[in-house]
């Protein structure tokens, strides 16, 4: 092959009359009156070819190109015969070839890059290599090397030290399913691949690192879900010596860093706060999205004035009744508010009692209910005519809170209230530590038991009253954009005590303890420094930036909704002889016997 002198997207009118070598894949061709043209694309762009009869060899060899074969030509650059194409960064010029050199022929692909966009998605992951000829592909991958490369210079300029962590570990299940790898040496024994390199990590500070981070896979064995996968990747750091505002400040630096040198967008400095509770209370999700109003109003004073038995019987049994206003909500059909009911009903909702106003009152819905409070109810949510009322109703505030959070987002992208190009940041924080776990009976971790209670509730940890339990506050905190968190983490319990005391508190006795999480326990022992940091979701942060909502587009080899990998075929069945190393069978689940 012919050295390479130029990428395609490179070529310019300052160029004309060089003689220039370029390679890449056929993306078109076409014939006008014996003159042979064909678009040659890399990763960096496109430049148009033109075959004249005069190079024969060149252009006989030229008649034969079909897409995606792989060629190397050289050429002189001239300025393009046809006008130019302002749709090409290299739309002035052409490649007006004298050799041509066939390096790859390509059968018919199932469909080109260009015609992506009209298969289905199962198609392109199985040929996932023609895909990432996309530009658009491209560019999402080009995005996510430009985002580690500008974390890991950040961390680096701070004085973190990038350390590896194990992929074989042990397995101390917390929340979701660990993936399990049999053991061939130890038969009947298992690793686990990590969750998160959340417990290394923290002995990385009682080792005297100080100051560690990693771009980490981890693997959560769950269903995949738009926004996540099994396998991911992850921003993953820890500080000592430190206390929350060290870890907020350090790592908003980071977050600045990646959005002004990928996207050049400026971020508020600082990123303001914003509590749990106030989150809640104000917007019904511990990730609120900033960008939009429609925030719940508590208007149980008001409605308990009504005979409205679904408000009053709520009320009763200790609940309590929110309201959000959606501006234009009014011109919503019948079939679309009941369709929001339905909705509702998702996130634990009876129903959703809903009004419109008009003439500064209550019409429609619930409208009659509520006549003798609708102007005060209409004031205290500074409803106009023309706007929706919806209603949360329920005996518990936690119900409330999400089918209104859940709802008011929803809302807000049906109705276009979200103005394109905003950046909403938060810090969430002030966190419950802990939280009821009605179907298990005991308390479970809000993050994960290793994140320290704050210094003013350390002493609830003995107590015995449900409600002072409940009333713990953690030292975690949680960053918040749009609605989406892209990363979470705490002060972590360095007291062997302490921790000792959280895990007796989450139901997990001296024993369990000592099984599951005895290396970290002796670790604490021998002297370990305040420590904390956050893990932020790599795969999120660029779906951010390259305004994806799909996971799948911003990770080169993605698995499908149900952790298949189509290209490869992953999972799939072993030899026997494999299964028989490592002491295992495998026993299907039986067939249900067809009824009749």
């Amino acid at each position: 092959m012919t050295p390479r002198t130029h990428h395609c997207s490179a070529i310019r009118t300052e160029h004309v009359g060089q003689t220039v070598t370029l390679a890449g894949w056929v993306n078109n061709y076409r014939d006008h009156g014996g003159v042979r043209f064909i678009d040659l694309r890399d990763r960096e762009g496109l430049t148009q070819i033109v075959f004249h009869p005069e190079a024969k060899d060149a252009h006989a060899a030229a008649q034969k190109l079909r897409h995606e074969d792989v060629v190397c030509v050289t050429g002189k650059v001239v300025v393009r015969e046809g006008g130019k194409n302002p749709k090409l960064a290299t739309g002035e010029v052409e490649v007006d070839a004298v050799a041509l050199e066939v390096l790859a022929d390509a059968k018919t692909p199932p469909f080109t890059p260009d015609d992506a966009h009209k298969v289905g998605e199962e198609t392109r992951l199985r040929y996932r290599y023609i895909d990432m000829r996309r530009p658009r592909q491209l560019e999402i991958l080009k995005t996510r090397h430009r985002v580690t490369k500008a974390m890991r210079d950040y961390y680096d300029a701070q004085g973190f030290y990038e350390i590896e962590t194990p992929f074989l570990c042990r397995s101390t299940p917390e929340g979701a399913r660990d993936f399990l790898v049999p053991s061939r040496q130890q038969p009947g024994e298992f690793y686990a691949l990590p969750q998160s390199p959340q417990i290394f990590k923290q002995i990385c500070m009682v080792g005297g690192i100080e100051k560690y981070f990693q771009i980490v896979r981890c693997f959560r064995d769950e269903d995949p879900r738009a926004d996540r996968q099994a396998e991911f990747t992850q921003l993953d750091m820890e500080m000592s010596f430190v206390s929350q505002e060290d870890v907020l400040r350090i790592n908003e630096g980071m977050i600045r860093k990646v959005w002004k040198d990928v996207a050049g967008i400026e971020i508020p400095d600082p990123i303001p706060h914003m509590t749990y509770d106030e989150a809640m209370e104000r917007f019904g999700s511990d990730r609120p999205d900033l960008r939009f109003g429609m925030e719940l109003v508590d208007v149980s004073g008001i409605v308990g004035k009504t005979d409205f038995k679904v408000f009053t019987g709520a009320l009763e049994a200790g609940g309590c009744v929110k309201a959000i206003r959606v501006p234009g909500g009014a011109s919503l059909t019948r079939k679309q508010t009941d369709a929001l009911t339905e909705f509702a009903k998702q996130f634990g909702a009876g129903g959703l009692p809903i009004t419109k106003v008009e003439g500064g009152g209550c019409a429609t819905g619930i409208g009659k209910f509520i006549e003798g409070v609708a102007g005060e109810l209409v004031a205290a949510l500074g409803a106009e005519d023309g706007d929706l009322i919806c209603f949360g109703v329920d005996a518990k505030k936690e119900t409330v809170h999400r089918v209104l959070g859940e709802l008011r987002v929803r809302l807000a992208h049906d109705l276009g209230l979200i103005e394109p190009g905003q950046w909403a940041w938060v810090w969430i924080v002030d966190f419950p530590m802990v939280e009821w776990d009605e179907a298990a009976g005991r308390w479970k971790s809000l993050h994960h038991p290793f994140t320290a209670p704050t210094a003013a509730d350390l002493d609830k940890l003995d107590s015995t009253d449900k409600a002072a339990i409940a009333s713990i506050k953690s030292d975690a905190y949680d960053l918040v954009v749009n609605g989406s968190e892209l990363g979470g983490g705490s002060i972590r319990i360095h007291r062997q005590d302490v921790q000792s005391k959280v895990f007796k508190l989450l139901g997990i006795d001296e024993q369990e303890a000592k099984a599951k999480f005895g290396f970290l326990l002796d670790a604490l022992s021998y002297g370990a420094p305040p420590h904390g940091g956050i893990a932020f979701g790599l795969d999120r942060i660029v779906m951010h930036l390259c305004d994806t909502t799909n996971i799948r587009d911003v990770i080169a080899f993605p698995k499908t909704q149900v952790g298949a990998d189509l290209m490869t075929q992953a999972p799939s069945e072993v030899d026997p002889a494999q299964l028989q190393e490592l002491h295992l069978r495998t026993v299907l689940p039986q067939k249900a016997a067809p009824v009749g």
